[in-house]
């Protein structure tokens, strides 16, 4: 029986210290753990690299690794830990993830397939109401996508992982970005599938994530969703089918938007002090 691959997982983060911990709990309690969790601080101006530092304290017989990249942004940052990383898989996640307890172990297996250069997995959004049943909903749109695809392939960069010798071979094809107007994942993706490199789609590799981007502003909310359409152009990517997320997120916006303001994702429960927050501070 073939050994299974080595795990890193990798973890921007810029001013995250009200989730980093969280975080970094659910990728120690993995039932397989990874080789290294690598948190990669870009210029964090609160207490995040403090925590990180506690974290290793505190785990010594885990590798917590935290680099600090001084390029602002985060492809710099992903590209920086991609770069350090020593294990065979490179997971990646964000700093308000919480990862399924087998999510390494599944991500393992997935990778004991040796076409498989990259992968991705449904989402939960562990701070709104009803998660399971978004779960379930997430999953159905995501691997509709995954199969509708023929021109396209997604990654999702709050859940996804990439071979280390595939990143080696195509990491530097990958956009820079430098005016902040890319998908960063979505990228990656399109560099992978014009590179005739497969990306599996395992609805058992589960991420949990935040839904803290439904408090931005509609203007700034659509900016963000329009980083799609950008993406795509750079690739050439015609299909109507690539642009079904983009309709998705612009149609549930408001609607979540509006149950985000009275419920509070720290104790999973409706309140109306957000709201009264929220009025307090413009007045």
């Amino acid at each position: 029986m073939s050994k299974l691959p080595t795990v890193a997982i990798v973890i921007p983060a810029y001013n995250e210290e009200e989730t980093i911990a969280k975080c970094l709990d659910s990728c120690l309690k993995q039932s397989s753990p990874p080789e290294e969790i690598i948190v990669v601080n870009n210029n964090s101006t609160d207490q995040t690299a403090a925590i990180v530092k506690k974290y290793q304290k505190n785990y010594p017989n885990q590798v917590i690794r935290l680099l600090n990249e001084p390029v602002q942004g985060i492809i710099a940052a992903r590209n920086h830990g991609f770069n350090k990383a020593k294990s065979d898989i490179l997971g990646r996640i964000d700093a308000d993830s919480i990862i399924s307890e087998k999510w390494v172990d599944t991500v393992r297996h997935t990778f004991s397939k040796k076409k498989v250069a990259a992968a991705t997995g449904p989402v939960q959004y562990h701070d709104m109401p009803l998660a399971d049943l978004a779960f379930h909903a997430d999953e159905k749109i995501r691997n509709t996508l995954h199969k509708m695809a023929k021109d396209h392939r997604f990654l999702f960069g709050s859940n996804m992982a990439i071979r280390r010798l595939v990143w080696q071979e195509i990491g530097s094809l990958t956009s820079l970005d430098p005016d902040d107007e890319l998908h960063e994942d979505i990228d990656l993706a399109l560099v992978l599938f014009e590179n005739d490199l497969e990306i599996a789609y395992d609805p058992k590799m589960i991420g949990g994530m935040s839904a803290r981007r439904l408090e931005d502003s509609p203007r700034d909310f659509y900016r963000y969703v329009m980083r799609f359409e950008r993406t795509f152009k750079v690739h050439n990517v015609r299909s109507a089918a690539a642009r079904m997320p983009i309709l998705i997120y612009l149609l549930i916006y408001f609607p979540l938007r509006t149950v985000r303001k009275f419920y509070d994702g720290d104790t999973n429960q409706f309140t109306l002090q957000k709201l009264r927050d929220e009025l307090s501070g413009e007045k």
